[in-house]
């Protein structure tokens, strides 16, 4: 398996809440299960699949904590 600093960071705002993984972006061969991240509450979150690293920019606005 690649190492974290390896894997690609996706930059995400309060309007992409809620936040999963795969998102849309990535290609269906590479598809794992749907799994749901919370990112609002540290900022930063991995994926436990894929490594994928989220980051929120900007905060979760309201509602979304």
């Amino acid at each position: 398996m690649a190492e974290t600093r390896d894997m690609p960071v996706v930059v995400v705002h309060a309007k992409d809440l809620p936040v999963y993984c795969p998102n849309p972006s990535m290609p269906l061969w590479s598809s794992h299960p749907r799994v749901y991240l919370d990112v609002a509450d540290e900022g930063e979150v991995l994926c436990p699949y894929c490594g994928t690293r989220y980051r929120l920019e900007g905060g979760a606005g309201g509602g979304h904590r």
